[in-house]
């Protein structure tokens, strides 16, 4: 989980997991750009209207914006880096 500007595991082995710490730097990047509050409440409002329209967690949670971005990108290990501003809005 990202949590500006942190990234918090459960277990230690998720340390050593690159992909799942790309992805959670990606959320650090989209957090920074949004100046991390507006993140948040971006972030719920997308969960919670994702909730109605598919009526099931799962997929609500897969489609937030924010989430679709750092899924398709966290095998990129260089993405963070080369990631342009406000990327997640190609995730609409």
């Amino acid at each position: 989980m990202a949590l500006f500007p942190f990234i918090l595991v459960k277990e230690q082995t998720s340390k050593n997991d690159q992909v799942l710490i790309n992805h959670e730097r990606i959320h650090l990047r989209q957090q920074a750009e949004l100046l991390v509050l507006p993140f948040y409440v971006l972030y719920l409002l997308n969960y919670v209207i994702n909730l109605i329209h598919y009526r099931d967690h799962n997929s609500a949670y897969l489609n937030i914006i924010f989430e679709r971005e750092a899924f398709k990108n966290e095998a990129d290990l260089e993405y963070p880096g080369k990631r342009k501003f406000f990327a997640f809005l190609r995730y609409f």
